[in-house]
């Protein structure tokens, strides 16, 4: 069987927690971040969880994520 390859973008941007969960930051944080509230601001800073809906087909771009 050939092996599968990894999404490259894919491996750096997700985290896999101990427990399995898929952790992503958000986007567009480098960026006019000036006009924006500080509390919109810390938002930026968190991790935050993978949609359900996209779960499955995250998974299948890091296939051999933990």
């Amino acid at each position: 069987m050939p092996k599968v390859k990894t999404h490259k973008a894919t491996a750096r941007r997700i985290q896999v927690t101990g427990s399995g969960k898929l952790m992503r930051t958000r986007g567009g944080k480098s960026h006019l971040r000036r006009n924006r509230s500080k509390r919109a601001k810390r938002d930026y800073d968190e991790m935050h969880a993978v949609a359900a809906v996209d779960v499955k087909r995250v998974r299948k771009l890091i296939p051999y994520a933990k």
